[in-house]
């Protein structure tokens, strides 16, 4: 991977290179954050070699719904996977395209009946719609958060039947005490949706601090759960 980001072969990586190449994770800003402070130790902005294999090792552990912390490095992940096409060494799920969708069909029937109860409009679900299902698995506020997040594969603040699906498999997962991965899973992304597989790696994530409109759209995962916070507090 080094080469790819050290262009003038200098043995380090400058901010502004890694955040590009890091935000093909798939992962959200937040995480990609966390991962460059733990790895950027003395605060520089600039990665050695050893700093930026910290920081795609905790890639792999965020990928794989492990914490991001110095604490999981030495935890069992496989390598990290990239979405870039163009390049032979970034294989994010190679050909994903004909993985099976891991929501099985009994399960989807049932997650039908779910979503055609909650009158969806066009097809789609708005999160005032979700926000009672979701809150009623009892799940942490923070969980359900990301598991809006994750199922909301087009960042248009509705769910459509398959985005739903994935939704209540997460819940369901995580009830099981199975970890919410960061990002989702190419075998859990719908196959409706594969096809622009490269686009979802890296069209919310770049413009999304950015864009206004961008950053209105990823207010529904904060806003639909938003409710339920001061409660706790």
């Amino acid at each position: 991977f080094l080469p790819q980001v050290d262009s003038a072969n200098a043995g380090r990586v400058l901010a502004s290179d890694a955040a590009v190449f890091l935000k093909k994770s798939g992962l959200t800003d937040l995480v990609l954050g966390k991962i460059w402070d733990l790895a950027d130790t003395d605060g520089k902005g600039i990665l050695n070699k050893q700093e930026f294999f910290v920081a795609l090792r905790l890639v792999a552990c965020a990928q794989n719904g492990l914490d991001v912390s110095l604490n999981s490095l030495n935890l069992p992940v496989p390598p990290p996977r990239f979405t870039d096409t163009s390049s032979p060494l970034l294989l994010s799920g190679t050909a994903s395209s004909d993985l099976p969708w891991a929501v099985k069909l009994e399960d989807k029937v049932k997650y039908d009946a779910i979503f055609d109860s909650l009158n969806p409009v066009n097809g789609l679900l708005s999160g005032d719609k979700v926000k009672p299902v979701l809150l009623n698995s009892k799940l942490p506020v923070d969980i359900l958060g990301r598991v809006w997040e994750l199922s909301d594969i087009d960042r248009d603040g509705m769910l459509d039947r398959d985005e739903f699906a994935v939704a209540m498999f997460l819940v369901y997962c995580a009830l099981e005490k199975e970890p919410v991965p960061m990002s989702l899973p190419a075998a859990l992304v719908p196959p409706s949706k594969r096809k622009p597989l490269s686009v979802p790696g890296a069209m919310p994530l770049i413009p999304s601090s950015a864009s206004t409109k961008e950053s209105h759209q990823s207010l529904p995962p904060v806003g639909i759960l938003a409710a339920k916070t001061p409660l706790t507090q």
